[in-house]
């Protein structure tokens, strides 16, 4: 069966206050990891601090900002994803995403169902 629903109206799940809540902390997640990127980015680049700087330091450097790109990569596309009304609609399924779940990962592109279809381990490498 196909459901002809507009993606707005499978959001309407969703209420104003809901939404402006979630954007506001899309909002503030975008800035704590654009500060955080560039804290990381600004380590110090003068050749004495470089020296004594151990590279444990600079492999933690490097680790942190592989995630804080990817959350910041996520948090910019629900942001679109508010712009172009497609927000809280699955990813995969179109389904709404449930309430509560967008309340705790506002970034998150998809249900709870196809969630945990993408991440079984018999899937990987076209298993």
């Amino acid at each position: 069966m196909v459901n002809h629903q507009t993606i707005s109206d499978r959001a309407a799940h969703l209420s104003p206050e809901d939404l402006a809540a979630l954007q506001e902390n899309l909002h503030e997640q975008r800035l704590f990891r654009q500060d955080q990127l560039r804290q990381i980015a600004t380590a110090p680049r003068d050749e004495e601090l470089r020296r004594r700087r151990s590279a444990g330091q600079a492999e933690v450097h490097v680790k942190l900002a592989a995630p804080a790109r990817m959350v910041l990569a996520d948090v910019e596309a629900a942001l679109q994803r508010i712009t172009e009304g497609r927000y809280g609609a699955c990813g995969l399924c179109r389904r709404p995403v449930d309430r509560e779940r967008l309340m705790i990962a506002p970034q998150t592109r998809y249900c709870a169902g196809c969630r945990q279809a993408r991440c079984r381990p018999d899937q990987e490498a076209g298993r």
